[in-house]
């Protein structure tokens, strides 16, 4: 059957939802929150829930680099332009990262098999970060060159939300193997070094470049960017972690200082980080992807932290969970769920930044490439209790998902409470304040389009062009843009250097969650944002493009450069 892309138009399956929906008193929303979670799934691959434990990683270690880095590249690196702040923010660390193939195992009833990864692993390794300690990532990319499934063996990393130079940015078209370079590249390279800052955005406007301590950012994360094949690339395990901490959000929850927050903390400890993904496998358990399905695509298993219903066990104390949609296509809708009942939390971060205020919640609504920070106290649940993270999202399609909620839900990992232990932490009533909007440095305001036209994604009309820029911005000013979708379609727009602020969606105010500093702003159908963004510090080539990877990789995507 011909899927329609216009608004309205229902499929056989958004038929079914909607019956269940208007059963349930034409509240938007299925009525059972009975969740079963003891059995197998219905459907094959099988797979038992609950088998293995979280993978959970403590912090990555620093190494000395062998040629150690410099400003322009070595003989041996890939093709870069000079490192534009290497003298204002010399190095103090670096990171060694291998972009191999690995041997991993999703879940213990389906076979181990080969992913690629940052090291290896999948998820990629875990770099702790602190502002004002400019670092050196160096990524090697050991790749083999004969591909027999799907990705491509060349990359580009992006450190997304990174506040960095362009050469470091991960552009799209700065990919590079051994034996081949990408089209902004003179030439292919072992390796290819990042300088990464990790200073406040709008450093260059104090003379110390401490910066504005309200510009923190915090919980980031890196993939692969490769142009055309980002989808493949990061389904197939290219992503990672990177954690950011400054003097308020010190990641010591026994700081002594006055300035700090003293968040739960101890990274891998009761500082989690989980990134939930939503793979597919064929009958045998072995790991399939379709870069072709323009709409998006959708897996039928969910993953968190590369497992398949995995564990965590959890002492009655409070944690903070740094949560990544880092899915193709589709979106959650999380509830953390004991019983029938939606347990209480507090939202504290959303894409990583921390809000001016701790928001208490039941459920958070996430999009592909967003990231949101919580803390859980489960200092009031029994010992031996069983909670569930549920995703309550009704979604078949790659195009978004559906206006209803399925109250029962999917559980997508099960945490046991099973001792006691010490808590230092707190949540203060006040976290970091947000910086003034000055409307007196807009310089200019632009209206974009996203779109689908002939099977081709579109921003205002253009496909993607690594080598032409669609329009400049000066650096030292601000800009309001206003994002359009169109048809059925949702459309997480990630705009690269520079966080924007929410200004109005769709007329309206924005929520509290959106209101702070973001880098992903969800257009849903037939609606548009406008933000406030600025761009300082760095010049060079950026990019913005949706965050569905699927429509990226298929030309919904343009290059901004930044001039002086």
């Amino acid at each position: 059957m011909q899927r329609s892309t216009e608004k309205g138009v229902l499929t056989p399956k958004r038929r079914e939802f909607l019956k269940l929906g208007a059963a349930a008193g034409g509240s938007g929303l299925i009525a059972s929150r009975s969740l079963d979670v003891s059995g197998a799934d219905i459907t094959p691959p099988y797979t038992v829930p609950y088998l293995e434990a979280l993978p959970v990683y403590r912090p990555k270690l620093p190494v000395e680099l062998s040629p150690p880095p410099q400003e322009y590249p070595h003989a041996d690196e890939a093709g870069r332009d000079r490192h534009q702040a290497w003298n204002r923010f010399p190095y103090q660390k670096t990171y060694s990262i291998i972009v191999k193939q690995g041997m991993h195992s999703f879940h213990p009833h389906l076979p181990t098999q080969t992913i690629w990864g940052y090291d290896g692993k999948y998820p990629g390794p875990t770099i702790v970060a602190r502002i004002g300690e400019p670092v050196i990532v160096r990524y090697y990319n050991r790749l083999p060159r004969d591909v027999n499934s799907f990705g491509s063996p060349e990359i580009s990393t992006h450190l997304h939300n990174g506040h960095s130079a362009s050469e470091s940015d991960g552009f799209a078209g700065n990919y590079f193997s051994t034996t081949i370079a990408g089209p902004t590249l003179t030439r292919p390279g072992k390796y290819y070094d990042c300088h990464y800052p990790n200073t406040y955005a709008g450093s260059d406007r104090w003379p110390d470049s401490a910066g504005d301590y309200r510009e923190a950012l915090g919980t980031l994360w890196y993939h692969d960017h490769r142009e055309g094949f980002t989808a493949a690339n990061v389904y197939k395990g290219l992503a990672g972690f990177y954690l950011a901490f400054d003097k308020v959000d010190s990641g010591n929850e026994r700081d002594p200082s006055p300035t700090a927050l003293r968040l739960p903390s101890g990274v891998g400890v009761y500082d989690i980080p989980m990134i939930i993904q939503n793979p597919k496998f064929d009958a045998g358990g072995l790991l399939i992807f379709d870069q072709f399905d323009t709409e998006g695509f959708l897996g039928n298993k969910f993953t968190v932290n590369g497992k398949v219903s995995p564990f965590f066990k959890v002492a009655s104390r409070k944690y903070r969970f740094r949560i990544l949609n880092g899915s193709t296509s589709r979106f959650y809708d999380l509830v953390v769920r004991k019983g029938n009942t939606d347990l209480p939390f507090q939202i504290i971060a959303s894409d990583g930044n921390l809000l001016p205020a701790p928001l208490k919640a039941t459920s958070i609504r996430i999009a592909p490439a967003e990231r949101v920070d919580i803390v859980m106290d489960f200092s009031t649940i029994a010992i031996g209790s069983e909670l569930y993270l549920v995703d309550r999202i009704v979604q078949s399609e790659g195009r978004g998902p559906e206006s209803i909620l399925n109250l029962a839900g999917n559980a997508l990992m099960r945490f046991d409470v099973d001792r006691t232990a010490a808590d230092s932490s707190r949540v203060p009533s006040q976290l970091r304040p947000l910086p003034e909007i000055n409307f007196a440095e807009v310089a200019k305001r632009r209206e974009f389009r996203f779109k689908r036209e002939n099977g081709v994604w579109l921003v205002n009309n253009e496909v993607f062009d690594p080598e032409k820029a669609s329009f400049k911005v000066k650096r030292g000013t601000a800009e309001i843009w206003e994002l359009g979708g169109s048809g059925s379609w949702h459309h997480p727009i990630h705009i690269h250097l520079e966080e924007g602020r929410l200004l109005s969606r769709g007329g309206r105010p924005p929520s509290l969650v959106e209101a702070g500093r973001k880098d992903v702003f969800v257009l849903y159908p037939q609606e548009s944002v406008t933000i406030y963004v600025q761009f300082r510090d760095f010049v060079g080539k950026y990019m913005m493009h949706c965050h569905n990877t699927i429509h990226e990789d298929h030309s919904m995507m343009v290059r901004f450069d930044v001039e002086d």
